[in-house]
């Protein structure tokens, strides 16, 4: 008896002293040596690309799983995060919007910082990491937030936010809005389920929005 009460005790200890934020990831590193051929040729074309490397912790290298849909899919990011007709500016707010609104840790991490070294306001993103709408927003910016918001919330916009994002960027940059947060999306859900580690053992820096 005395010894079942140790045992529970210590198990309580382990789990009070994990962190709150501590998850288990849902799939193991993929290793090179256990890959199959087409991992190992879409890895290859990720790392020739812009991005200069295959992130092992990024989404990328979960959806590697599924080598073909990887190396369809990553050539869209690729495209929709290097040259897309928005401004940087606001290609990456328009990330770090969709990260919030799904809660996505590791896509905010890696993006906020790109955000706020393009120029974005730092108190924008501040505003927009703790769930309000961000003040002091430039007119471009708001435009973008507000397209956004509106697609995430009501899954459509009204007349004068497409207004706002066609009269600014045209029907090109309408167009890349939307598959930017589309791309941007399908990252957030596949982190998410993946349950992937923050970097570094970083606390969460998204909290539910209520």
């Amino acid at each position: 008896m005395i010894h079942r009460i140790s045992i529970t005790a210590a198990c309580f200890l382990l789990l009070t002293l994990m962190p709150a934020h501590a998850q288990t990831p849902r799939f193991k590193p993929l290793v090179e040596s256990e890959m199959t051929d087409a991992q190992k040729k879409a890895a290859a074309e990720i790392a020739g690309g812009p991005r200069g490397r295959l992130n092992p912790d990024g989404p990328n290298a979960l959806l590697l799983r599924s080598p073909d849909l990887m190396s369809r899919n990553q050539k869209v990011g690729e495209y929709l995060r290097y040259s897309s007709s928005l401004p940087a500016r606001l290609n990456e707010f328009a990330i770090i919007i969709t990260a919030r609104e799904w809660n996505a840790q590791v896509e905010w991490l890696a993006h906020q910082p790109l955000a706020i070294k393009a120029g974005l306001d730092p108190k924008v993103a501040d505003d927009l990491q703790q769930g309000r709408r961000p003040a002091g927003m430039k007119d471009d910016e708001a435009a973008v937030y507000q397209f956004l918001t509106e697609l995430h919330h009501t899954k459509s916009v009204s007349d004068s936010a497409f207004k706002a994002v066609l009269d600014r960027f045209g029907e090109r940059g309408v167009i890349d809005l939307i598959g930017l947060t589309g791309y941007y999306t399908t990252l957030a859900m596949v982190l998410n389920v993946a349950q992937q580690p923050l970097p570094g053992g970083a606390a969460p820096p998204l909290q539910p929005v209520k």
